[in-house]
């Protein structure tokens, strides 16, 4: 009669103690760096590069003048848009939201333009990116040292 009592106690007695071991594991999220190298200058001509679209969700741009990286993440609701070369835009295959080559936004229901993360050249020149450091194009933020790189 009494061997119930004693083992609701020990079920309880085992829950608080496999509770207080797993405070001491917390759980984790590993996540990818935000800082990584790109490649060269060089390797880049004039006009968007998607090398990096699906690795990273980055397009490189390279103007004549200067070197961008624009995150492929739609502003509407996250979508990664697709570069069309021959219509010269960025276009959001889930509602149609268009963008030209710098990442404005021209059509569709997408209410700004297309972030850009910092890029900067290390030491030994390659082009390093640092996603965890965002320009806005509303926010009047791209002419910003860190959102591009002159060339």
């Amino acid at each position: 009669m009494y061997y119930g009592g004693w083992g609701v106690i020990s079920l309880f007695l085992a829950a608080v103690l496999g509770s207080t071991i797993r405070f001491f594991f917390p759980r984790t999220l590993f996540e990818p760096p935000t800082k990584y190298t790109i490649g060269y200058l060089s390797e880049y001509t004039q006009g968007v590069n998607e090398k990096f679209k699906q690795l990273r969700r980055i397009w490189v741009v390279r103007e004549v003048n200067k070197l961008y990286v624009i995150e492929a993440k739609c502003t509407h609701l996250g979508c990664t848009p697709n570069w069309l070369a021959a219509e010269g835009k960025f276009k959001c295959p889930c509602h149609g939201s268009g963008y030209t080559p710098d990442g404005i936004n021209i059509e569709g229901p997408a209410p700004r333009p297309l972030d850009r993360f910092k890029v900067t050249l290390s030491e030994n020149g390659e082009i390093m990116v640092d996603e965890s450091v965002r320009f806005r194009g509303e926010r009047r933020q791209w002419d910003k040292p860190g959102a591009f790189i002159s060339v």
